[in-house]
Parts: C-alpha cells; structure tokens; sequence
C-alpha cells in the first residue's frame, strides 16, 4: 500500500490558481483533480487511494470548513489542507483541532504545500494500512468457533490453562488444544502478540 499511488484533490472557486496549483504538484509528479466547490467535489466519484484535499475557507455555497464538518459527520477521512486569503487566528484553531493538517496563508511557499501534501499523503497511507490490519484482524477473528471465541478473552488476561478450564468447565487437555487453534488462526506468534491484536479489534480481557 506505501506503493500505491495518492491524488491530490484541489478545491476552490479560482480557477487561475487551481490551475497554478496542479502545475506545481504536478512538477513533482503528484495526481492532481480539480474541483470548483465543495459540492462538486461531494458529488464526484473519487478513486480509492491515498488522498488529501487543498481547499479554500470561502468557497461558493458550502465552505471549507462546513465541509470538513459534512467529510467529518459522512466517516470520510480525507486529510485536509486549508489555504485563504482572510484566515484569522480563530478559524486555523478551529480547522486544526477539527483535524487539518495545515492552515496556510495566500500567498503562500510552494514547497510549504508540498511539505503539507506530502505529510497529509503519509498520514492517510497510514491510515489505511491500520484499517487494512484490523479488517484482517476482524476476519480472523470470525473463523473462530464459538468456544475459542470465549476462550480468547481468557487468554489474553493472562490466565493459565486450568484456570481457563475451570471456568468454562471443560478439562486442561480441551483449553490447551483450543488455545493453540485460536492462536494459530490468529496468526499471533506469541501471547503478546495475541494480546496486541485483541486489543485491536475491541476483545476484552475477562477474568473468570
């Protein structure tokens, strides 16, 4: 997935500096799509890849703030990057704790874009490799048996296997085959490792 290719989504109402904007990422070999308002970008299709948006605050109809609320408010996490004419301290407070990336000031660096850009690309890559991990977790997690689902919160407290089979009411000889079963389905390589994955996809340590 750190191969895959990331597009770089340029939304504002000038179409002159949308224009300025995909020659300088283009120089650098950056995919560049251009929209003219926050509604059209809503609207378009857009490929599933690495991404993140350059976007003005005062865009005709929708702003850019009011659309980070809807990417927000729709689980779309897109990085942002806000560019403006008229930003105030205030404003870029609020982009930021809302999630931007940066809040850059026209007229602005060129390489100040592509430093923004390129971190917002590494953090959505990351993004998607977590999700990515958890989902296989989760899939995993589904082959399970109904026992070795119960089992596996006994084992990541940190329970031996006679106390796991006092619990559940079974013999020493069932826990450990199961445990071994679950693990191995897991593809964990060691109980820390079971653990960490656990953790990942919201199974609970439970204390008989």
């Amino acid at each position: 997935m750190n191969d895959q290719p990331g597009v770089v989504f340029v939304i504002d109402d000038d179409a002159s500096l949308r224009r300025a904007i995909q020659r300088v990422l283009g120089s650098v070999g950056l995919r560049v799509e251009l929209f003219g308002s926050a509604q059209e970008f809503l609207d378009a299709s857009r490929p599933d890849v690495p991404s993140c948006a350059v976007l003005d605050v005062r865009l005709p109809g929708m702003s850019g703030l009011e659309l980070q609320r809807e990417l927000t408010s729709a689980g779309m996490h897109i990085p942002l990057i806000f560019i403006t004419s008229y930003g105030d301290i205030p404003m870029s407070v609020r982009a930021m704790k809302a999630g931007a990336v940066e809040f850059l000031t026209k007229p602005f660096r060129d390489q100040d874009l592509l430093d923004a850009i390129q971190l917002a690309l590494k953090r959505d890559r990351l993004r998607r490799e977590t999700e990515a991990d958890i989902q296989l977790l989760r899939e995993r997690f589904e082959s399970l048996t109904p026992r070795e689902r119960e089992i596996l919160p006994l084992v990541v407290s940190g329970l031996l296997n006679k106390q796991i089979a006092a619990s559940i009411r079974t013999s020493e000889a069932t826990v450990k085959v199961h445990r071994s079963q679950l693990t191995r389905k897991m593809g964990a390589q060691s109980l820390a490792d079971l653990v960490r994955m656990a953790e990942r996809i919201g199974v609970r340590t439970k204390k008989p």
